[in-house]
């Protein structure tokens, strides 16, 4: 996705049943710019490598993909790389996504450096707080089987962070 009033690109890794929002890199190119980094920090996080990678078919997808996934071992990685609107695997949710960080972007009127908090911070409100229709009212943590504890989420989710950097 292009960060409209500048040239930087946010690629991001979410999970296709939850919509859990795993990663993102903030970039400079679009379609030259290495996302290895991504999907290696999608699979530090997720602790194993995704069955199945969809994608738009973008050349520097699939570079990383051989890279970071491609084995003669069985199981391997697949990577779907057509993007059909109907039928069995395509990146609509990934693109309504897209259309998401879109809309919180246009009001801070572009991302100004790679390494912005703003992304940090919508990811947990993205994860943890945002009712989503498709996910019949539950956020994508609550799908993914993540509960975050008490009366007030965003003070039990600052609180657990101070306790994990302690």
């Amino acid at each position: 996705m292009k960060i409209k009033g500048n040239t930087k690109y946010l690629y991001a890794l979410m999970d296709d049943e939850t919509r859990f929002w795993i990663a993102q890199q903030v970039a400079d190119t679009k379609y030259t710019q290495d996302v290895r980094p991504l999907f290696k920090e999608g699979k530090d996080i997720a602790g194993k490598k995704p069955a199945t990678i969809i994608s738009d078919g973008a050349g520097n997808f699939h570079n990383a993909y051989q890279k970071e996934f491609w084995t003669h071992t069985l199981p391997r990685t697949q990577h779907i790389k057509h993007i059909p609107f109907k039928g069995d695997m395509n990146n609509n949710k990934m693109e309504r996504f897209n259309g998401e960080i879109r809309d919180r972007e246009k009001v801070m009127r572009g991302l100004k450096k790679q390494d912005t908090v703003v992304l940090k911070g919508y990811q947990l409100y993205h994860n943890y707080f945002r009712p989503h229709e498709a996910l019949k009212g539950i956020t994508p943590a609550e799908a993914a089987g993540i509960a975050v504890q008490g009366e007030n989420k965003w003070i039990t989710v600052i609180q657990n962070a101070v306790k994990a950097d302690n």
